[in-house]
């Protein structure tokens, strides 16, 4: 098939088949990044096959967390940003410990090796960026405690992704190498100083200079964020760490929130083929035998994680429902967790069955997370009026 017909037959099929499913998850009073997940495993290679070349669109999806993570840093004032760091240390290094021991004991148990299950581990330490910020009203709480604390942890979180997935990335035959997670440790100030003096040399003169002008700022902007990603992606750290950076960057602008409000409908874009590509990924058939093991996983991540982070974030503050809030919005793994799942599964650390574990165990803690925060606590795509806020 033709490349340019390709894209257009899949595209057809992927936002008109979303926007049929998603009509139905809104008479139903369904979460909307449900109906995204289901028309993946419809359309999927292991559903009816309609779309097959799932991988062009999950890299495609990708760009849609490099958005994510820049209006994030958009959102993120410097000296608010070194307040919340603190809390995410803290809270990232007592938590990880506990839900990485948890994850492994867990699948050693169901019998993976012990590299296997240390991968697994690893992959339930962090909470998902999307899921987090995507049900976070950025017009209320990113300007309240709530907002702080959450970014607070997923930052830290990220950052620690960053350097397990750098050290699978250059692993050889199982062992890993120090010299290049030093040279990320030492590539990182530096790509910040660049990105700070780019912004104030070039940036901010070009947007004082021609901030009238709405479409040359938009197309400044993605340049910037895909700039800045590209950059960090060329050193050895990852786009979306440049891609918040850059979003920190242009913060104190005073046309930052009209940046941040044009490009959400293009991060939108890319976040329904994102959560697409992830249910088109699960194969229903070779997962009935992992079944249990996703359950025992899934469960207590979504027990412990709410239980540990309320009692954590208690120290920060004195209001029970806020630590429960923030609890429930980090309840469960990340999408990074699936980056490392099929980067372990590329260097030969981890067998299929132990990606799919995680896949699934991924979904399965989306949806209901998800469910929990939409049903009982303020977001943009809440299903009753009371708690929608955007």
């Amino acid at each position: 098939m033709d490349e340019s017909l390709f894209f257009t037959h899949t595209f057809f099929l992927i936002f008109t088949g979303s926007a049929i499913v998603a009509t139905v998850a809104l008479y139903t009073r369904q979460p909307l990044l449900i109906a995204y997940i289901v028309i993946g495993a419809i359309l999927g290679p292991h559903g009816y096959a309609l779309i097959a070349d799932v991988d062009t669109i999950s890299d495609i999806s990708k760009i849609g967390i490099v958005f994510l993570l820049f209006l994030l840093g958009l959102d993120m004032q410097p000296q608010r940003l070194m307040k919340t760091l603190k809390v995410g240390v803290v809270s990232t290094l007592i938590s990880g410990a506990v839900f990485g021991a948890a994850g492994f004991f867990i699948t050693y148990g169901f019998g993976f090796s012990v590299v296997e299950a240390s991968i697994v581990g690893a992959c339930c330490i962090f909470s998902s960026t999307i899921i987090g910020i995507k049900l976070l009203p950025t017009t209320v709480l990113h300007h309240r405690r709530t907002g702080e604390l959450i970014v607070g942890i997923l930052l830290v979180q990220d950052m620690v992704a960053v350097l397990i997935l750098l050290a699978i990335m250059t692993s050889v035959n199982g062992q890993f190498e120090m010299t290049p997670l030093l040279k990320a440790f030492a590539a990182l100030p530096v790509l910040i100083a660049a990105i700070f003096l780019m912004v104030k040399c070039a940036i901010l003169p070009l947007v004082q200079r021609f901030d009238r002008f709405h479409e040359y700022i938009f197309l400044l902007a993605i340049g910037w964020c895909m700039g800045c990603a590209e950059l960090a992606h060329y050193i050895g750290l990852s786009a979306e760490i440049g891609a918040f950076v850059a979003g920190i960057t242009l913060a104190t602008s005073p046309i930052a929130q009209y940046i941040a409000s044009s490009l959400k409908p293009l991060r939108d874009f890319f976040l329904i083929l994102f959560f697409f590509s992830l249910g088109a990924g699960i194969d229903l058939i070779a997962l009935i035998n992992l079944i249990p093991a996703v359950i025992a996983l899934s469960a207590t991540m979504l027990i412990l994680k709410p239980i540990l982070f309320k009692v954590l974030l208690k120290q920060f503050s004195d209001n029970d429902s806020l630590a429960w809030d923030v609890g429930f919005r980090l309840g469960q793994i990340s999408e990074f967790s699936l980056l490392i799942a099929f980067l372990a599964v590329e260097k030969h650390l981890i067998s299929g069955d132990t990606s799919l574990l995680i896949q699934a165990t991924a979904i399965a803690t989306f949806v209901i997370s998800s469910y929990i925060v939409i049903l009982n606590y303020p977001n943009p795509i809440a299903i009753t009026d009371r708690l929608r806020r955007d």
